[in-house]
């Protein structure tokens, strides 16, 4: 069973660097956002071994009318752990605590590839794809908070 529990930005790095960004070096996994107010990191734990990680950022999407919004980055799960649903639990945390933090709206960039995940998840997407240059195509996905 997996766990989620408050994590720092740095405790993100590492897995941020191996999931996403293998071809960057582990500075390009320190994001602006990390330590803006409001921020909080989530970590998804496994027999106490940190296997997920999410972070979400206050910022509204100019494209969508619900605020205040928080944005999802960063989100990734060890390759050898993802049939322990450790992402879809950590999401389903972080939407009840943006709720209830009063949070209208969670929303992404997400890969074009993990579009159907998300959708799985209840989350809509929005506009054509985009590139995100060194990292690829991405597509704008969001839910809006009960």
């Amino acid at each position: 069973m997996v766990e989620v529990k408050p994590i720092t930005a740095e405790d993100t790095y590492a897995i941020r660097h191996s999931v996403l960004r293998p071809h960057q070096t582990i500075e390009d996994c320190k994001y602006d956002q990390d330590s803006v107010k409001g921020a909080f990191h989530l970590g998804g734990f496994y027999d106490g071994t940190l296997i997920s990680i999410a972070s979400f950022y206050p910022q509204n999407q100019q494209a969508l009318q619900a605020a205040p919004a928080y944005q999802l980055r960063g989100m990734a799960t060890l390759e050898e752990y993802r049939t322990q649903k450790a992402g879809s639990t950590l999401i389903a945390y972080a939407e009840r605590k943006l709720a209830d933090m009063g949070a209208a709206l969670v929303w992404c960039n997400a890969r074009c590839y993990v579009k159907g995940y998300y959708e799985k998840l209840g989350w809509k997407s929005m506009g054509s794809p985009f590139d995100i240059p060194g990292i690829g195509s991405h597509v704008i996905m969001y839910k809006e908070l009960a």
